[in-house]
């Protein structure tokens, strides 16, 4: 059976009470972001560090990926590479000291036609990070989303990197692309090493680099991105979540499933409520 994950950020609180909620939704496992935040790992001193990972030890919780999503167009713009793909390197580093296989990231934008330069960058970017992953033997995994399923796909076939997958948001898909994630699910398959269960619902389809500018630009509290699509609580959207789990299945998908709310306040209890969803409905 699948293990279930927790996004510590959506708890809206420090690491260290985060790590007692997650507990307390019997999650098996964690999420965090390592490149941005409270444990940013360039921001953390060594006892700071030392610390979390005593109280993660303490929790009895596994890690089931780090993000390291850095904001902005991901890796599309050149001059922006070296550092951003650099500090990816520390990140995947810090994952694999802490025992976790599974680094997360939005790559950018990933142009349709093959010919488009923006492509090249991002490939080149990939083919940089999955010498880095191979390093530590940790995947790094695109998120989807900003981009359809067939045209990730196509991206990832042309690249021959045995260490760059797919993190699986279903949620994405529908209020981004308009994408079934049960067929997203078949068609990126073996490529998908972790998942996000999220639900939502598109309000109004445009072109998905027009949502993610707004993402670079004012993050995911800007207000423009209220007009396209709305984030819901799991069940009232657009995923039908028995189906997708079924489709994981089919696949013989056997890692983490892991519950990401970005727009809760009152997030413990819907958290739980989620954690305990997704358990009855892996049974």
């Amino acid at each position: 059976m699948n293990k279930i994950g927790v996004m510590l950020e959506a708890f809206k609180t420090n690491p260290l009470e985060a790590l007692t909620l997650a507990q307390d939704t019997g999650a098996d496992a964690v999420q965090f972001y390592g490149g941005t935040g409270p444990l940013d790992c360039d921001r953390l001193i060594r006892s700071e560090r030392r610390e979390f990972e005593k109280a993660l030890q303490k929790s009895g919780l596994a890690i089931s990926a780090v993000c390291a999503d850095l904001g902005g167009h991901g890796f599309a713009i050149p001059r922006e590479n070296p550092e951003r793909i650099a500090k990816t390197g520390r990140i995947i580093e810090w994952a694999a000291e802490l025992g976790c296989r599974a680094v997360t990231t939005h790559l950018g934008v990933i142009p349709a036609d093959p010919a488009d330069p923006v492509r090249r960058v991002l490939a080149d970017a990939c083919r940089r990070m999955n010498e880095l992953c191979g390093n530590f033997g940790v995947y790094l995994a695109i998120e989807t989303g900003p981009e359809t399923v067939f045209v990730l796909n196509s991206f990832l076939t042309g690249l021959d990197c045995p260490y760059i997958g797919v993190n699986f948001d279903p949620a994405n898909l529908v209020m981004v692309t308009g994408d079934d994630p049960i067929e997203g699910v078949r068609i990126l398959k073996d490529r998908i090493v972790h998942t996000h269960v999220k639900d939502g619902k598109m309000l109004k389809q445009t072109d998905p680099a027009v949502i993610y500018r707004y993402f670079a630009e004012g993050g995911i509290d800007d207000m423009r991105l209220s007009d396209y699509f709305l984030e819901t609580p799991l069940g009232q959207g657009g995923v039908n979540l028995p189906r997708w789990l079924q489709a994981l299945r089919d696949i013989s998908y056997s890692g983490y499933l892991t519950i990401e709310r970005e727009t809760l306040n009152n997030c413990f209890e819907e958290i739980l409520g989620c954690v305990l969803l997704v358990r009855e409905l892996l049974k």
